[in-house]
């Protein structure tokens, strides 16, 4: 590393956080105002606000702040693309020597990104924010993000355990992600994938201070799916397995009702055959639906449809006044 000072962006996704955003804007100012006093970052670093097209005023929100505070910045896109494609829309946008990812409702704790910074500055491309303590989850969240995690493992998925998107990257990290083109995201698999040095950072983690998560228990169902059948393929295998399962138990069973009809004991009725019937049936449209699956995930990837668009950007609109 150089003594030159490097240039921090903080990349904050915001879907209808009007309640919250207030407190978070104060918060995350004091923290990077504390950062460029200590020498831990050039006081040219930022805060880059990433309105997911929220419908709650959030928008508005964030211009106030740029006008009045130059440390942050405002990039709206033009409709709800998802948190994934925000955070992207953030660090493929403007250029930094670090980039962190953090929530808008702050449970993840940002007091630990001046140690990211120190592991950065240590050699890290990459730095983990890490939970080590759920005590403020309720027991349902603890449950499927402890299933959620171990699912991972058992399909060979490469993961950082109790890590969500709290994360520092270095340029050349985010370099790396920026040539993985698929639509289907799952970003803390994409980032384990791009490889260099890494380091974790441990954190217990805060009670939402107002308002409620916007990412209910459907989004998060279906992040697990796409983090799955993107980057597992274990699925598949599971039903050639049970294909050869039932194929096998098929064939004991016409054994047994050969060797049944040989000693003149068969069960003359229909219901042997229905269950028969709607076992395989069943077990055929599990698999049909699987393959399905993956097939309409081909389906999106070769469209090659943007993941986002945007509608606003307050540095652009600040650059053309000034060249005015």
């Amino acid at each position: 590393m150089t003594n030159k000072l490097s240039r921090l962006l903080i990349v904050m996704p915001c879907y209808n956080e009007a309640e919250i955003l207030p407190s978070t804007a104060d918060k995350m100012e004091k923290l990077l105002e504390k950062l460029i006093k200590d020498g831990d970052v050039s006081s040219d670093s930022k805060i880059c606000l990433v309105d997911d097209g929220s419908k709650d005023g959030t928008r508005e929100i964030i211009r106030n702040l740029c006008r009045k505070k130059k440390c942050f910045s405002l990039l709206g896109l033009s409709r709800n693309f998802g948190q994934q494609e925000a955070i992207l829309a953030g660090l493929f946008h403007q250029d930094a020597d670090f980039y962190v990812t953090l929530d808008a409702d702050l449970q993840d704790d940002p007091t630990v990104i001046k140690k990211m910074i120190a592991k950065a500055k240590e050699g890290a491309d990459i730095v983990y924010g890490v939970r080590n303590n759920r005590d403020c989850d309720g027991l349902f969240k603890k449950f499927t993000a402890l299933a959620f995690y171990k699912l991972m493992r058992l399909l060979g998925v490469k993961s950082v355990y109790n890590h969500a998107e709290f994360r520092l990257m270095s340029r050349r990290a985010v370099e790396g992600v920026k040539q993985f083109p698929e639509r289907n995201l799952f970003l803390r698999g994409i980032v384990t994938l791009v490889g260099f040095k890494s380091a974790e950072v441990f954190y217990k983690r805060l009670p939402r201070l107002s308002g409620d998560t916007k990412y209910s228990w459907k989004k998060m169902a279906a992040l697990a799916w796409n983090a799955v059948s993107s980057f597992s393929v274990v699925p598949l295998r599971l039903v050639t397995f049970a294909g050869f399962m039932m194929c096998l138990v098929s064939l004991l069973f016409l054994g047994l009702m050969f060797y049944w009809w040989a000693n003149g004991q068969t069960v003359h009725g229909w219901f042997s055959l229905v269950t028969i019937i709607t076992v395989f049936s069943s077990a055929q449209l599990l698999s049909l639906g699987v393959i399905g699956e993956y097939v309409a995930k081909i389906f999106v990837e070769v469209k090659k449809r943007p993941l986002y668009i945007i509608d606003e950007d307050s540095d652009e609109i600040s650059q053309n006044i000034t060249k005015k």
